[in-house]
């Protein structure tokens, strides 16, 4: 119709790479995340998390990422990660049977239905370099 606004923010899409890893699992562990937003900016960020499981981790990572593109107002989500088990534990396709991991996916699940419209996929580690390289570097430091 003529004359009625349309919200500049309405229908936002990104894609958002996450990792996260732990050495001696546990162990030091960080949380990464890569945001690109379909025709604009790309996020990175990186954080020490403290003594964890390499699960623990990648739940972090996407609790942060997702918080980040909901931050900018992302209205789709597309999510990709090298961890097998978080994509079909988020997908419902594996049960959690860890218990420290249930709250993480809780979280996680109640900020992906804050989006338009998401999905997550597993890919192999290959394709998940930038996000890697970050929790790479904030546990080299930590050295």
């Amino acid at each position: 119709m003529p004359g009625l606004l349309q919200d500049p923010l309405l229908g936002r899409r990104a894609r958002l790479e996450i990792d996260g890893a732990s050495r001696g699992n546990p162990g030091p562990a960080a949380a990464a995340f890569v945001l690109e937003e379909e025709g604009g900016e790309t996020v990175e960020r990186a954080r020490e998390i403290g003594h964890a499981t390499n699960n623990t981790a990648e739940y972090t990572a996407l609790i942060d990422g997702l918080e980040g593109a909901l931050a900018r107002e992302i209205a789709e989500i597309a999510v990709q990660t090298d961890s097998q088990l978080l994509a079909r534990q988020i997908t419902g396709e594996y049960r959690i049977l860890k218990k420290h991991l249930m709250g993480f996916a809780s979280r996680a699940h109640a900020l992906l239905q804050r989006f338009d419209s998401w999905s997550i996929r597993h890919v192999p580690r290959e394709e998940n370099t930038r996000a890697d390289s970050l929790c790479r570097k904030v546990l080299r430091r930590r050295r």
